[in-house]
């Protein structure tokens, strides 16, 4: 397991140089846009925090993820095929799997930490 995360903090790291070295601003910060605008809708409808919920709620599990997905699925995906082009152009070989990784490291986790929180900020400026 040691030796799949010391693989994929060399994959990210060496994918920040080169060509398409811009997606690790853009993606991270399309997610964030999106966590932004789910956060803030939480926080309207009072529902509770997504990465809390999602942990406490065994109930509501699935329908939150699929909303989460919902929102990510889309910058997911082009971060996928971005990683597979610059694999292509870089390495000569396509590694998916890594792609995957690479992907739900710059989308999944910004969307994942920034929710919740823009969910407690929206709340709190309401009351």
């Amino acid at each position: 397991m040691e030796d799949l995360f010391v693989r994929l903090q060399e994959a990210v790291t060496s994918r920040l140089q080169g060509p398409l070295k811009f997606r690790f601003i853009l993606q991270p910060l399309m997610a964030v846009i999106f966590a932004v605008r789910a956060g803030m809708a939480d926080g309207r409808n009072g529902r509770p925090p997504f990465l809390w919920s999602a942990f406490t709620n065994p109930a509501g599990r699935a329908e939150l993820l699929k909303d989460g997905w919902k929102d990510v699925s889309k910058v997911f995906t082009i971060a996928v095929v971005m990683d597979l082009v610059y694999q292509f152009i870089v390495l000569r070989r396509i590694y998916p799997l890594k792609a995957v990784l690479v992907a739900a490291v710059l989308c999944m986790v910004p969307y994942v930490l920034i929710r919740g929180p823009v969910n407690r900020l929206t709340r709190r400026a309401k009351s």
